[in-house]
């Protein structure tokens, strides 16, 4: 990503295209035990989490990891919960803005945290339904993970 109106539109097209027909708890685990496969091949120091309607159906943390990065997934996760978009996404958009999830929105830094690796799970004729999330990397390459293995399982 490079081009902030191109990034916009590319994740507006992300949002409208990385729908699933159904979101189960095998599928859940799938796509992290997905992510937790490409992340051991990469040796890559993430935690990852999958919840549906608030309900935790996979959490994973690979070796590097602490607990503050199930804190970056609680905040971001809050971030997708709130504005029915990705982490990254609200990212850009505040940026675009010159401003801050304070300014704009009132939302509390440490309850909220526009930073790349929280995905909503959009069900075609639905909406969202829950949130895949990483942390660990930079934000961009969180973001990019997951929608790579979104992609892989629409």
């Amino acid at each position: 990503m490079g081009n902030e109106k191109n990034d916009m539109e590319i994740l507006e097209i992300e949002h409208d295209e990385l729908q699933f027909k159904s979101f189960s708890n095998i599928k859940a685990l799938e796509i992290g035990l997905r992510l937790k496969e490409i992340a051991e091949k990469k040796q890559l120091a993430i935690t990852i989490d999958i919840e549906r309607h608030s309900q935790q159906l996979f959490h994973y943390a690979l070796e590097g990891t602490s607990k503050d990065n199930d804190q970056w997934i609680k905040r971001k996760n809050r971030v997708v919960n709130h504005f029915g978009k990705s982490s990254y996404y609200i990212k850009k958009y505040i940026e675009k803005k010159n401003t801050s999830l304070k300014d704009l929105f009132f939302l509390n830094s440490e309850e909220y945290s526009a930073f790349g690796g929280a995905f909503p799970i959009f069900m075609k004729d639905t909406g969202i339904v829950g949130t895949i999330t990483v942390s660990g990397l930079p934000d961009v390459e969180d973001h990019n993970l997951v929608v790579a293995v979104i992609k892989e399982f629409i």
